[in-house]
């Protein structure tokens, strides 16, 4: 496999250029600098390129191992490389110094991920885990349990899983089983099973953290039944020491399409007395202390998609200027790589623009989660957390799914041989497909855009950001060079301000509102994931052109300018199809009889 290179340019580029480093301005990170970041980002890189990467496709090949003990043995060399990972510091990297963190805005965090996810998407899974674990303590967790459990979770000595799903309890968490039987001492017995739970047992910390979806048992059948739960692997004593074994055990490893060196377990709780647990936050609000989870993890795993995005480009980028095929349309040799070729242009031009335009958006959406989190004006706060809630579901959604088609396309490059393992092309297509799926699939995503967060505020923030990118067309439009490329973004969004006004209006129809939104919850996520991305490609655009004009290193921002161009003019057209989708109706999708085929 072509070695990974972390792409710490382009990174620079939105922190730097796009976002103009806008959240070390905020309250908070007054120690933090532009110099700082770009030393993080250098030594991310090196930890990515050197340590990580080099053991994603012996870690897909080995996989993972449940031993006799009901233990798990991860492939060689991850757990070196996740306490290598632990021991510098970055499982810290997001977190509030005063939760032990470095406290580095979100931007940062999310860049660092990124790279980390392209190096090995296997491993990066499990502190991307963790993660959402602080958070949810951090808001929810009372002042034993945080004095207990963070410290290790932020230093990375402990890690954390999030159990959900049940084999009857997929997307609908209503019918969550697992059984927490409350103690005398004030803590629970949990009884049941969870499956899919990712790094859920392995070797590379010492102790797991738990957090566990169960209900009382007299709690009321339906959500506010569910209660949140602490289940350690190992009991904590008084003096913060491991105790003994939890009964939490695996009871087997699943076989997966991808993403081999993660280990996704079916977890059981109380094969004996019962699983010590601990409750987390209030009683019957369990959903909703495990959101908060699962929001970052959300954000994340966009992120995630990106990453394994760069590194399906770098792979095909590598492969085609290498490969000699054919003769060459500009020269006339018939000992031409295939890059000269206009079709693979296409495709590999298709694949970095993607890439690019993704990034942008992701990191866009986490500066606004630096803001929500840390403006010293409440209106600002509570503004940047409306566009959060509109931004998550599309990071998530539309960069997985884009994700998996820049992968795809990566086989394509290398023809015949991406079919082949031994190439790497094809892994990363695999390890890509898991992403559209967990964290809530990516239909759950654009029901949750369209439905409860567009219907919530009648579109007000999905509005703002529309008029965002409408100042970004018109500042396009204003300048001789990028006429055209204005031209083509003030029309996709005026394609998604028209279908916005379609769906709300569906929704609010009496008698077939919730199905209505529910037919163009996805065509309207594609469409919205389109113009957001185009519009973030815009201001790259301007932004290259000032760099140009001044002077500055030419080769790097006239890509970038490719980049916009394709993605503007060429990429976008397919997004604002999708109006003309949600236009047609929902006649098809209501008569279709699925048994009757």
């Amino acid at each position: 496999m072509t070695p990974f290179v972390a792409p710490v340019r382009d990174l620079r580029f939105v922190l730097e250029e796009l976002l103009e480093h806008g959240s070390l301005s905020l309250p908070g990170f007054e120690e933090a600098s532009p110099d700082l970041v770009e030393a993080v980002l250098e030594e991310a890189a090196r930890l990515a390129g050197e340590v990580w990467a080099p053991l994603n496709a012996s870690g897909d090949r080995q996989g993972c191992t449940r031993r006799d003990d009901g233990g798990v043995t991860v492939p060689e060399g991850f757990a070196d490389a996740y306490r290598a990972y632990a021991e510098g510091g970055w499982n810290g990297i997001g977190v509030s110094e005063a939760l032990g963190g470095q406290g580095l805005p979100e931007v940062v965090a999310s860049s660092v991920q990124e790279m980390l996810h392209g190096a090995n998407m296997a491993l990066g899974l499990c502190p991307m885990l963790t993660a959402g674990a602080i958070e949810a303590l951090a808001h929810h967790g009372s002042d034993e349990q945080q004095a207990t459990y963070l410290p290790k979770l932020v230093e990375g000595t402990w890690t954390g899983t999030m159990n959900l799903t049940e084999p009857q309890a997929g997307s609908d968490l209503s019918k969550v089983r697992t059984r927490a039987v409350p103690q005398e001492d004030g803590s629970y017995r949990l009884f049941g099973q969870k499956i899919y739970i990712t790094w859920g047992e392995h070797d590379a910390a010492e102790n797991i953290i738990h957090l566990v979806l169960a209900r009382k048992p007299d709690a009321p059948e339906g959500n506010k039944g569910i209660s949140l739960f602490l289940v350690p692997k190992f009991l904590v004593n008084a003096d913060g020491s491991l105790g003994e074994r939890n009964d939490v055990t695996c009871a087997s490893i699943e076989h997966k399409l991808g993403i081999h060196g993660s280990p996704t377990c079916t977890l059981s709780f109380g094969e004996g007395e019962g699983a010590v647990g601990y409750l987390v936050g209030e009683e019957g609000r369990g959903l909703n202390h495990m959101f908060t989870m699962m929001n970052e993890a959300r954000h994340k795993v966009g992120i995630q998609g990106i990453g394994v995005a760069e590194r399906a480009c770098q792979h095909a980028f590598a492969y085609a200027l290498d490969r000699t095929q054919g003769r060459s349309p500009r020269s006339g040799r018939n000992d031409c790589t295939i890059s000269d070729h206009l079709d693979v242009r296409r495709m590999l031009l298709s694949m970095r623009a993607r890439t690019d335009a993704l990034r942008a958006l992701a990191l866009y959406c986490a500066a606004q989660l630096d803001l929500a989190r840390h403006a010293a004006d409440e209106g600002e706060r509570v503004a940047a957390q409306a566009r959060v809630d509109v931004l998550i579901p599309v990071v998530k959604s539309f960069s997985t799914d884009q994700a998996v088609e820049v992968a795809s396309l990566g086989i394509q490059v290398h023809g015949g041989m991406g079919f082949i393992e031994e190439t790497g092309a094809a892994q990363l297509l695999r390890d890509a497909r898991i992403a559209p799926i967990y964290e809530g699939t990516n239909g759950i995503q654009a029901l949750d855009l369209a439905g409860r967060k567009l219907q919530r505020d009648g579109g007000a923030a999905l509005e703002g950001l529309i008029d965002r990118v409408e100042a970004t067309a018109a500042a396009l439009a204003a300048n001789a060079d990028h006429a055209a490329l204005g031209e083509s973004l003030a029309a996709g969004a005026a394609d998604l301000r028209a279908a916005m006004a379609a769906v709300l209006e569906a929704g609010a129809d009496p008698e077939q509102g919730a199905d209505a939104v529910q037919a163009y919850a996805t065509p309207f996520l594609n469409l919205a994931g389109h113009v957001l991305s185009a519009w973030q490609m815009g201001e790259a655009a301007l932004k290259a052109s000032a760099a140009i004009a001044s002077g500055r290193d030419e080769p790097f921002y006239r890509a970038k300018q490719q980049s916009a161009d394709y993605a503007i003019r060429q990429w976008l057209p397919v997004g604002r199809a999708q109006r003309a989708v949600i236009e047609a109706g929902m006649a098809s999708l209501a008569a279709f009889d699925a048994a009757a085929q």
